[in-house]
């Protein structure tokens, strides 16, 4: 024991002669050169301390110390600044295999603390972004906490949200039929019609959780007219068609559709139609007044658009409005493009009426027509001899109703919605002419429907 004490004082006392020959002798030698000569220098060292030059320099020494000892302390707690990141996107990882998640936000906003310097380089360097891990997690609700990598340990960061609560579904997959829809087709060359489009697969399969799935009515390929590269009359292909589907409302559902893009043959048409103008008057003219002539700058147009719109169109009308028209008169009229009519060759016309003083003809015994009677179940006859026939009045310049044919001059009664009985039916005349006016003498005339 004597022996263990022995070594500790010798290891002490070794240590103890260690220090004072590095630290302690060295010191106190110094100490004593500095005494001694100030002793020897007391008077020059006060007067070189005396002069006010010293002090100034002296005192801008000090101050310099202080403020720079002052500035090195208030910048670590001063000196702090905050700057947001908004919209940083949010990675999940989980099993997208057999996984959906719903209520994770796409994007967060990031509020970086710190001082304006490591902000800068923050910003500057790479980061991992937002992450969230939703490995290992089951079916149902659960709370999560989103994650942030960044490298500058210096900086404080906050996420806006921070936590979410998140729903896990299991993923599922059904099919569905696949249509197209046609988009900024008014963006076409308007003497350009898309006559057929053509998908590469029929159907689509769509994954996602049941009851999203279950809200899927249709998936449509969009089919953008703005893809077109010089759209001309042809078969062209659109590749990377987008796919969406929609609800019975027609509003967007969020599934996975495979695959994510199609693509489509687009037939690209360009039908038309050469027809003539019909000048179609309306309204009436000033008392005593009828038209007698009408003619149009241009008698034929050609009109562009689908081949079942041009096939149901003879004629383009051309309506002028004459009301209390007493003289000749020149109009423009815009043409009015009919249902399914793209296009027209000729914008607008210059419609030329030509007035008269107008003047009055009776026809007689025209024949009474029936129209709209089903005749797989009834037949009908006039109530008598003067029921089946109809004076006629028509109205009109002169030189029109002296050449008139009486031929084209129609009447019938419209036998619509009407069963075995006696009827009193209204008597409606037509011409072909549209510069004249028709006029029955007999308004009604009774008619008897029978059975067959």
């Amino acid at each position: 024991m004597k022996k263990i004490f022995r070594g500790i004082g010798k290891l002490f006392s070794h240590i103890g002669a260690f220090f004072d020959r590095i630290l302690i002798t060295p010191i106190t030698k110094l100490i004593l050169k500095v005494t001694d000569f100030s002793k020897k220098n007391a008077k020059s060292i006060e007067r070189f301390l005396g002069k006010k030059q010293t002090l100034i320099v002296i005192s801008l020494l000090v101050a310099l110390c202080i403020f720079f000892i002052i500035d090195g302390e208030s910048s670590a707690t001063i000196d702090q600044y905050a700057e947001i990141l908004y919209d940083q996107p949010v990675t999940a990882t989980y099993n997208e295999e057999a996984y959906v998640v719903e209520g994770l936000p796409k994007t967060v906003d990031i509020t970086l603390v710190g001082q304006k310097r490591h902000i800068f380089l923050a910003k500057q360097s790479p980061s991992e972004g937002v992450t969230v891990d939703l490995t290992g997690l089951k079916p149902g609700q659960h709370k999560v906490t989103l994650k942030y990598s960044q490298r500058l340990k210096s900086l404080d960061y906050r996420l806006d949200p921070s936590t979410v609560t998140v729903t896990i579904y299991e993923k599922v997959s059904a099919t569905r039929t696949l249509t197209y829809d046609i988009l900024h087709k008014d963006n076409l060359d308007s003497k350009l019609n898309i006559d057929k489009v053509e998908l590469d697969r029929s159907e689509v399969i769509i994954k996602g959780a049941e009851q999203k799935l279950k809200k899927v009515a249709t998936v449509k390929a969009l089919v953008d007219v703005d893809d077109f590269v010089n759209p001309e009359p042809g078969e062209m292909t659109l590749k990377n068609v987008q796919l969406v589907a929609y609800d019975t409302n027609g509003k967007v559902v969020d599934v996975e559709i495979v695959p994510k893009t199609v693509t489509a043959k687009v037939v690209i048409t360009s039908p038309s139609k050469e027809v003539p103008l019909k000048i179609v008057p309306k309204g009436d003219l000033a008392f005593g007044k009828a038209i007698k002539s009408l003619s149009t700058s241009v008698t034929n147009v050609t009109v562009y658009g689908s081949e079942e719109a041009l096939a149901n169109i003879s004629s383009l009308p051309v309506e002028v409005d004459v009301t209390g028209l007493e003289k000749s008169k020149d109009y423009t009229v815009t043409l009015k493009k009919p249902t399914g009519v793209t296009d027209i060759s000729t914008k607008t016309v210059t419609v030329k009426v030509v007035i008269d003083d107008s003047t009055v003809k009776e026809f007689q015994d025209i024949s009474i027509a029936t129209e709209n009677l089903d005749t797989s179940k009834y037949k009908v006859q006039a109530s008598s001899e003067a029921d089946s026939k109809v004076t006629v009045v028509v109205k009109g310049s002169k030189s029109i109703i002296d050449n008139i044919d009486q031929s084209i001059i129609k009447a019938y009664v419209d036998l619509k919605d009407l069963g075995v009985g006696e009827h009193e039916v209204e008597v409606k005349v037509t011409g072909d002419d549209v510069k004249l006016t028709y006029t029955p003498k007999v308004k009604k005339v009774k008619v008897k429907i029978t059975a067959k």
